[in-house]
């Protein structure tokens, strides 16, 4: 997949995290990006090493999209845990 791709698939991910754990986050729709394109990266890493598949198979396939978003799930818990309300 190309940057752009990467980009994309990121911001959509991220977005989707946040909309499955609603609540205050600090940052913004660029914290949501670089969260979901680590996340993409995240779930592809998780889904080799402890199911062994490659979920990194192009945009348009269901389990980079799933990778994109369980990974994404998780660092914005990492996020949420580590940053908390400190307003």
């Amino acid at each position: 997949m190309g940057i752009v791709a990467w980009i994309l698939l990121g911001l959509i991910a991220g977005a989707i995290a946040k909309a499955l754990m609603p609540g205050r986050d600090p940052g913004g729709i660029i914290i949501t990006m670089i969260i979901g394109v680590f996340g993409a990266l995240l779930g592809g890493w998780l889904g080799k090493v402890f199911l062994h598949v490659h979920s990194l198979n192009g945009f348009f396939h269901l389990s980079t999209w799933i990778a994109a978003i369980v990974g994404s799930f998780i660092l914005l818990a990492l996020h949420r845990l580590f940053t908390g309300n400190r307003g």
